[in-house]
């Protein structure tokens, strides 16, 4: 719930453009088809933007292994293969040009206070029920 309210808000202050191979790319390797929904673009970079809220300190190689999924070879074996890297490294500088995210000295990314501020006005809109 979360993450579609923030992925909402990320369409809605139109800072975040979507590239123009949104709708042709495939999100792995092991993927036999682009995402079926349009805005599947800001749904994953809400999503990105919740994983660096709650842990911090996630890279590129981070979000290819927490997206990442099993292959499946047919009469052999599935195994697990990473995500897109093209994918992760645009939504995060995305994140990074909108000043949610900042890049930590120890590497990978960390919350700015503005995104933490943003972040948390979105999830105070979420209506609890009783």
């Amino acid at each position: 719930m979360t993450s579609v309210l923030i992925s909402w808000h990320l369409f809605s202050c139109e800072q975040m453009e979507l590239p123009e191979w949104a709708d042709i790319v495939k999100t792995a390797q092991f993927k036999e088809l682009a995402p079926y929904d349009p805005d599947w673009y800001y749904v994953r970079a809400a999503s990105m933007a919740r994983k660096i809220y709650l842990r911090g300190g996630l890279g590129v190689g981070s979000f290819r292994r927490i997206y990442g999924g099993s292959k499946r070879n047919g009469s052999r074996p599935p195994h697990f293969c990473k995500s897109s890297g093209a994918v992760a490294r645009h939504i995060l500088k995305q994140l990074a040009n909108m000043n949610i995210i900042d890049v930590e000295p120890k590497g990978g990314r960390k919350i700015t206070s503005t995104g933490q501020r943003d972040l948390d006005q979105v999830a105070g809109r979420i209506v609890v029920a009783p």
